[in-house]
C-alpha cells in the first residue's frame, strides 16, 4: 500500500479523501495556495505544502508545483479530487514518467474520454446510443450557424474540454448560436486552455441520468446503479438523488450495461462516471464520461455501502476488485444538496466574504455534511462557490426528503449570501415531490428568477410560536441584565400581535413549562417548547409536539425566520405597539435606474457598447467573469449611454457601477 497520499486539490472534497485515507493508515499531504493558506483542508491533513498565487492557473493548476511537492514530501501517490487537473492526461503521464502512483486512470483512458469529441466516437463505435450532432472543428459563429441549421433547431454548443457545467450554451435562435459560439469559445478557452467547441441537438425535457463505474487493472469492470441529476441551474447540478425515482429495472440494466462496455473499451480503471439524458419515453443517449471522482459520489455511498474513495486508492495499488455485479445491492434512498456561495435573490450572483457565522447540521448515520470551510473562514473569488454538500438517507425518497429539508432548516450560514433558502424551496415544489424532473426544471419554474417559498398556511402556527418564544426571551434576558427581574418569575403581560410578512396575527401567550402557549385569534393553540438560549442562530424546539428547526436573525427590533424554504420577517408587538406601529411611515429607497450596477465580485470581462451610444432592449451591455463563468449583463429597456464608469480588466465589487444611463433604466445578467 502508498506510504503517502498528495492531495491535489482543495476545500471538502481534499478532506474528504483525508478521511478515507486516513481510516486506511495512510499518511496525507495538503497543497495550498496563497489564497488558501488557512484552509480548513490545510490543518486536517498531516502536512502541507504551499503550490503559489491564489489564481488556480499560478497553482492548483500547475503541474510542476504538485511534483514538486511530491518530491519535497515524499508522497508516492496522488489523489486529484475532482476539478483542476483531475481530467488532464499529461498530469497523469507526468506522474507516470517520475514513477509516482496517479489515483485515477491511465493517461489513454483521460484522453479518449476527456476530449468530447473523440469521447463520443468511441460511444458511438461501443453501440452506446448517442445524440446527433456535429463532432469536427467549427472555424467561426458563421459556421456554426449553418451546422445548427443542419441538426436543427435548438442545438446545445459545448466546449470540448468543459466540465462542472462551465462551457455550455443552449441556443434556439441563429443569434443565439452566434453568439453563444463566440462566449462558449471565450469561456473554454480561458477555463480549460482549449477553444474547441461542438453542436449537439438539445433534448427537450431531458432527464440527467448518470451511471457510476468502478473498474480494475485486470479488466473487471462493474455498475452501483445510477444518480438522477436532472436538477440543475446553469448546467452545473443542484440536487441529486440515487436511485432514480424515472428508471425502471430494464432501462437501469440497458444504461448500466451500455456504461460498462463503454468503460471495457477504454480500459478503464478507476471510478468513473458514464453520463447519459434521457427522453420522456426513456431512450437514453450518451453525453460523456467524466473519468474521475463526482461530487455526488456520496449519494451511491449510501445507498451501496461502498467507499468509493477507498476503492480507487486500492485499486490504484494494483489490488483486485472484489465486489462483483451481483454483490451490489440498493438500499433506501439518499438525496444530495449542494450548499454554494451565491445569491439566489440576485439571479444567482457569486458571493465572497468572511463566513461570520457558520454551523452546519449535526452528522448522523442518515445525515452526512462535506465541507471545507470553518467559522471566519474566506470565500475567495478565486474558486468554485461551492460551501459544501449535504446528503441525506432514507427508508425512502420521502423520507430522505423530508430529512434533507429539516438538515438545511439547521444549517446557518452569515457573512455571505447562499442558496440554503432555494434548495429547500426546490425540495418542496409539489412537481419535485412527484418526481417529474428535468434539466430545464429551474427555467421553467422560476422563469422570473428564483423567490423565497410561500408561507405554508399550516405553518403559520409553528412561525407565529417560534417568533413569540423569541421575542418573550430576548425580553427576560433584557429584565435580567438591567435588574428588572429580582427571584420572583417575570410578569409577562397576555395579549400580544404578531407581524408576519406585513399581516398581523392578534396571539394571547402563556409561559408553560420551558415554552408558551400561544392561543391565536380562532382559538387555536401552538404548543411551543424549546431550550433555546438568546443568540443561538438555530431554533430547535418542538410546535405541538412535532420536532421544528428554524434559522433565525434579528433584524432590527424583529426577526427573520427561515423555515421550509420560506423566508419570513416577523414582528412580536404588545396590542397597543401594534397600534402605534401601524401609524410608522414606510422608507423610501433610493432610486438605482440611472446605473448598470456589478450584480457580482469578478473580472469585468468586456465592455459591448460606448458612451452616447443608444441601445434597443436586449442588447449586450458587458461581460463579467465570476468563479470561471462568463456572464452577459443585458439592457432591460431602451437605453443611451452617458457614462462608462469601469473599463475592461477592473476587478468589480458587488454594486460597482459600471456605467450611467442618460437616464432612468436597468440591466440584468
Amino acid at each position: 500500500m502508498f506510504k503517502k497520499i498528495l492531495i491535489a486539490n482543495r476545500g471538502e472534497i481534499a478532506i474528504r479523501i483525508h478521511r478515507t485515507a486516513h481510516r486506511m493508515g495512510i499518511p496525507t499531504v495538503a497543497v495550498y495556495s496563497d489564497a488558501d493558506r488557512d484552509g480548513r483542508h490545510v490543518s486536517i491533513c498531516d502536512e502541507a505544502v504551499r503550490i503559489g498565487p491564489g489564481p488556480a492557473a499560478e497553482s492548483y493548476l500547475v503541474i510542476d508545483n504538485i511534483v514538486e511537492a511530491c518530491r519535497k514530501t515524499g508522497a508516492d501517490a496522488v489523489h486529484p479530487g475532482y476539478g483542476f487537473l483531475s481530467e488532464k492526461a499529461n498530469f497523469a503521464q507526468r506522474l507516470q514518467d517520475e514513477g509516482i502512483h496517479f489515483i485515477g486512470p491511465s493517461p489513454d483512458a483521460i484522453a479518449g474520454m476527456g476530449d468530447k469529441i473523440e469521447a463520443n466516437r468511441t460511444a458511438k463505435e461501443t453501440g452506446v446510443p448517442t445524440v446527433p450532432g456535429h463532432w469536427d472543428p467549427i472555424p467561426d459563429a458563421d459556421a456554426a450557424v449553418e451546422i445548427a441549421k443542419g441538426i436543427g433547431l435548438p442545438v446545445m454548443l459545448k466546449a470540448s474540454a468543459g466540465g462542472g457545467g462551465k462551457g455550455i450554451r443552449i441556443a434556439r435562435t441563429e443569434q443565439e448560436v452566434q453568439e453563444g459560439f463566440r462566449v462558449t469559445t471565450s469561456e473554454a478557452k480561458n477555463s480549460f486552455g482549449d477553444d474547441r467547441v461542438f453542436i449537439e441537438k438539445f433534448i427537450e425535457e431531458p432527464r440527467h441520468i448518470e451511471i457510476q463505474v468502478l473498474g480494475d487493472t485486470h479488466g473487471h469492470v462493474i455498475h452501483l446503479a445510477e444518480r438522477e441529476c436532472s436538477i440543475q441551474r446553469r448546467h452545473q447540478k443542484v440536487i441529486e438523488e440515487a436511485p432514480s425515482a424515472f428508471l425502471d429495472e430494464a432501462t437501469r440494466e440497458a444504461m448500466g450495461s451500455a456504461a460498462v462496455a463503454l468503460a471495457k473499451t477504454v480500459g478503464f480503471s478507476t471510478a468513473g462516471t458514464v453520463e447519459f439524458i434521457t427522453d420522456q419515453q426513456r431512450n437514453f443517449y450518451f453525453l460523456e464520461m467524466n473519468t474521475r471522482l463526482q461530487v455526488e459520489h456520496a449519494v451511491t455511498e449510501m445507498i451501496t455501502g461502498l467507499d468509493i474513495v477507498e476503492w480507487m486508492i486500492r485499486i490504484a495499488d494494483g489490488e483486485h476488485l472484489t465486489v462483483r455485479q451481483e454483490d451490489v445491492s440498493l438500499r433506501g434512498w439518499a438525496v444530495e444538496t449542494r450548499v454554494y456561495a451565491e445569491d439566489p435573490n440576485l439571479d444567482f450572483m457569486p458571493s465572497t466574504g468572511r463566513l461570520m457565522r457558520y454551523r452546519t447540521p449535526d452528522e448522523t448515520a442518515e445525515v452526512r455534511v462535506d465541507n471545507g470551510v470553518y467559522e471566519g473562514g474566506e470565500i475567495s473569488r478565486f474558486y468554485d462557490p461551492m460551501i459544501a454538500k449535504v446528503s441525506t438517507w432514507g427508508l425512502d425518497r420521502n423520507q430522505a426528503v423530508q430529512r434533507m429539508r429539516m438538515a438545511l432548516d439547521e444549517f446557518y450560514i452569515q457573512g455571505v449570501s447562499h442558496n440554503i433558502a432555494f434548495l429547500t424551496a426546490l425540495l418542496a415544489h409539489p412537481r419535485f415531490l412527484e418526481g417529474r424532473l428535468s434539466t430545464n426544471f429551474i427555467a421553467s419554474e422560476y422563469p422570473e428568477g428564483f423567490e423565497p417559498a410561500p408561507l405554508e398556511p399550516q405553518d403559520l402556527g409553528a412561525i407565529l410560536g417560534a417568533a413569540a418564544l423569541m421575542h418573550l426571551r430576548y425580553m427576560q434576558r433584557a429584565a435580567q441584565t438591567s435588574d428588572q427581574m429580582p427571584s420572583y418569575r417575570f410578569h409577562l403581560p397576555e395579549e400580544w400581535e404578531v407581524l408576519v410578512n406585513d399581516v398581523y396575527y392578534p396571539v394571547n401567550i402563556h409561559p408553560m413549562g420551558n415554552g408558551f402557549d400561544i392561543t391565536c385569534d380562532d382559538g387555536h393553540v401552538v404548543a411551543v417548547r424549546s431550550d433555546w438560549e438568546v443568540g443561538d442562530p438555530v431554533l430547535r424546539c418542538t410546535v405541538n409536539a412535532t420536532p421544528q428547526s428554524f434559522k433565525v436573525e434579528r433584524d432590527g427590533l424583529g426577526y427573520i425566520v427561515y423555515h421550509l424554504g420560506a423566508e419570513v420577517r416577523v414582528m412580536v408587538h404588545t396590542r397597543a405597539a401594534a397600534r402605534l406601529a401601524r401609524l410608522m411611515p414606510e422608507k423610501v429607497e433610493p432610486d438605482m435606474s440611472m446605473y448598470l450596477l456589478s450584480p457580482m465580485p469578478g473580472l469585468l470581462r468586456s465592455v459591448a457598447v460606448s458612451e452616447g451610444q443608444s441601445l434597443e432592449k436586449g442588447a449586450e451591455l458587458c461581460v463579467v467573469e465570476a468563479m470561471k463563468m462568463e456572464n452577459i449583463l443585458r439592457a432591460t429597456r431602451s437605453v443611451k449611454i452617458a457614462q462608462l464608469r469601469a473599463r475592461p480588466g477592473d476587478i468589480l465589487t458587488v454594486g460597482q457601477v459600471i456605467l450611467e444611463y442618460e437616464s432612468g433604466a436597468e440591466a440584468d445578467a
